[in-house]
């Protein structure tokens, strides 16, 4: 994995995962937290912070709340999205809404991403 010290984005992330939003901790406890592969929240990937990292499935999930439906948040995330393609991660966005309307076709999309030779038990 690719890895940029940046002390600034390092400080951050221990900020975010210590004030999750609502949907991140759901997703997090209810969810992602409970799968039998290493799950890392709020992982500095390069010059980006990630959510989630799951690395045995080269996935990255992005939770977007309001600011990211906005024309900035748009084009940030292109090119956030670009940057990671191009390093063969996949990239799955759900929206906040989605988390908490859907929460059960959110961890369903995500199991499919993750690959099959890993055992997942009950979750499959």
């Amino acid at each position: 994995m690719e890895t940029i010290k940046n002390p600034r984005l390092t400080s951050n992330s221990k900020v975010l995962r210590k004030n999750m939003t609502k949907q991140e901790r759901h997703l997090w406890y209810d969810f992602l937290k409970q799968l039998p592969v290493t799950v890392h929240r709020q992982k500095v990937y390069g010059p980006f912070i990630l959510d989630f990292y799951i690395p045995c499935a080269n996935l990255v999930i992005e939770l977007d709340g309001s600011q990211h439906y906005e024309e900035a948040g748009k084009a940030s995330d292109r090119e956030r999205d670009l940057y990671l393609q191009e390093r063969q991660l996949t990239v799955l966005r759900y929206s906040n809404l989605d988390v908490m309307q859907n929460f059960m076709g959110v961890c369903e999309d995500i199991i499919q991403h993750i690959p099959s030779f890993v055992d997942l038990g009950s979750f499959r």
